[in-house]
């Protein structure tokens, strides 16, 4: 028995779980899937898979054995890549995924400029304001904000940014500008309920206020467009109002209370063994996103 394929077929069978569909989908007679199975189960010495009335379920010992073949079997995959060149030039298609507005402000850039340099190459990107698992939504790369949990993936920082509480330079002049946490009472506050937001506001001398939010929006864009008009306060990543800031349409307040800046990082789950499409990726995203100043 090839006992590759018939880790395949069974894999196949408990993903599907059903023999029937397993069958179909690998263009194989259901009897013959059903009698690779059996032999597996036999020369494992274990029962990996169990009928019910409506499916098939994995027993502990086939759940085990599911990921070991998975593992197994992405293993002569990668082999087989690298044997056909597939690590040496960039083919197929990348999956990006980063912050909404940071992906779009600064990722989307890079993303296109990878295109332009490798034209065979297609993209994909998820630009969204939650947590991405990475290897379950199938992702490439992810340019993540903030510190990391130990995920056992290859991180690279880029960068910092720091949180900053700006407003338009027309509210300050009406309100006055605040000097300390305890003045943040006194304002009228814009914030976002965005995957990361908190009603509690952080400092670097320890002090937490938990602000009562005046107007509180669904997104980052909308919270600075508020403050930009000169409506109130409101606290965001300095990278989202870069411009603002630069151009003078917002100003900057009480910075010598900033918490300390979160790390941006680059992360990818395959380390060096990443074929050549994320290789190339994560080599031109490091040295762009390097040479950004707008994130302090």
């Amino acid at each position: 028995m090839d006992r590759w394929l018939a880790m395949r077929i069974f894999v196949q069978v408990a993903e599907a779980a059903s023999f029937a569909k397993a069958a179909r989908q690998m263009q194989l007679s259901a009897p013959a899937v059903t009698r690779t199975v059996a032999t597996l189960e036999e020369l494992v010495g274990a029962r990996l898979l169990v009928r019910t009335t409506r499916s098939v379920k994995t027993t502990e010992a086939g759940a085990r054995y599911l990921e070991d073949c998975r593992r197994i079997l992405a293993e002569i995959a990668e082999a087989e890549a690298a044997a056909a060149g597939h690590y040496d030039q960039p083919s197929g298609t990348l999956s990006v995924t980063a912050a909404l507005l940071f992906g779009q402000m600064h990722v989307l850039p890079i993303v296109t400029e990878y295109l332009d340099l490798y034209p065979g190459m297609r993209a994909r990107t998820f630009f969204i304001d939650r947590p991405v698992n990475i290897v379950e939504e199938g992702m490439d790369v992810a340019v993540r904000i903030g510190h990391l949990p130990d995920s056992g993936f290859t991180a690279i920082q880029v960068g910092s940014v720091r949180r900053v509480i700006c407003a338009a330079p027309d509210y300050l002049r009406r309100h006055g500008v605040p000097t300390s946490p305890a003045d943040l009472k006194q304002h009228r506050i814009v914030t976002s309920t965005s995957a990361w937001a908190s009603p509690e506001w952080r400092f670097a001398d320890g002090q937490r206020v938990l602000v009562e939010a005046a107007l509180q929006t669904n997104t980052n864009e909308a919270a600075i467009a508020t403050a930009r008009q000169g409506w109130g306060l409101t606290r965001v990543l300095a990278y989202q109002v870069a411009a603002d800031l630069q151009a003078g349409r917002l100003q900057r307040v009480m910075s010598e209370f900033e918490e300390p800046p979160l790390p941006i990082h680059v992360l990818y789950p395959e380390g060096r063994r990443s074929p050549a499409k994320v290789r190339a990726f994560i080599d031109l995203a490091v040295c762009r996103l390097r040479e950004h100043a707008a994130f302090y």
